[in-house]
């Protein structure tokens, strides 16, 4: 990265063992029943600023009312159709992905920004955006839904430099090559 910020580009992602990051009409409600923002508060701690993509913010947006407690920072939703009405929680961004990068990273500061969304992520990720991936392994079959990746995503090497586990939940973590 050309951004003189000490925080990283993270692509954050929870999954399940057989690689779904969102079950059959993109629920996420399964993440919970494995996890909440205390399994790894470093992660948390780290974040300075959360670029999303519309379809996630959605999702978190329909389960906010159970789970509130993790923050991240500023919030940025990367849309091609900002809301009629605002969310004054939320940044709405409309430009291209490398602006709104840019735009959150400063948010962020030294921390690190979270990107949220496989659409984002995979946008980030072919741009040569993403530091750092770090994916939470649950321990269960969800057998249809979004995966990890979208089709078409080109290969992208990566380097494991860390796997922690917090009761049945293991987080890895890989740098991205470049």
């Amino acid at each position: 990265m050309t951004d003189a910020s000490s925080g990283k580009v993270v692509v954050n992602r929870v999954m399940s063992l057989d690689g779904f990051i969102a079950g059959p009409g993109h629920t996420m409600d399964w993440i919970f029943e494995h996890m909440t923002s205390a399994t790894f508060p470093e992660v948390m701690a780290a974040t300075g600023a959360m670029l999303i993509g519309r379809g996630t913010f959605e999702v978190g947006k329909r389960m906010s009312d159970e789970n509130t407690d993790y923050d991240g920072g500023a919030h940025f939703v990367l849309t091609h159709r900002p809301p009629d009405e605002p969310d004054p929680n939320v940044i709405f961004l409309t430009c291209d992905i490398e602006e709104a990068v840019a735009t959150a990273r400063r948010a962020a500061g030294d921390k690190n920004l979270e990107i949220l969304g496989a659409d984002v992520a995979a946008q980030c990720l072919q741009r040569g955006l993403v530091d750092e991936i770090l994916v939470y392994v649950l321990p269960v079959l969800l057998g249809d839904g979004v995966r990890f990746a979208p089709p078409g995503l080109d290969r992208i090497d990566l380097e494991p430099f860390s796997n922690v586990q917090s009761g049945g939940v293991t987080m890895l973590r890989f740098h991205v090559h470049r």
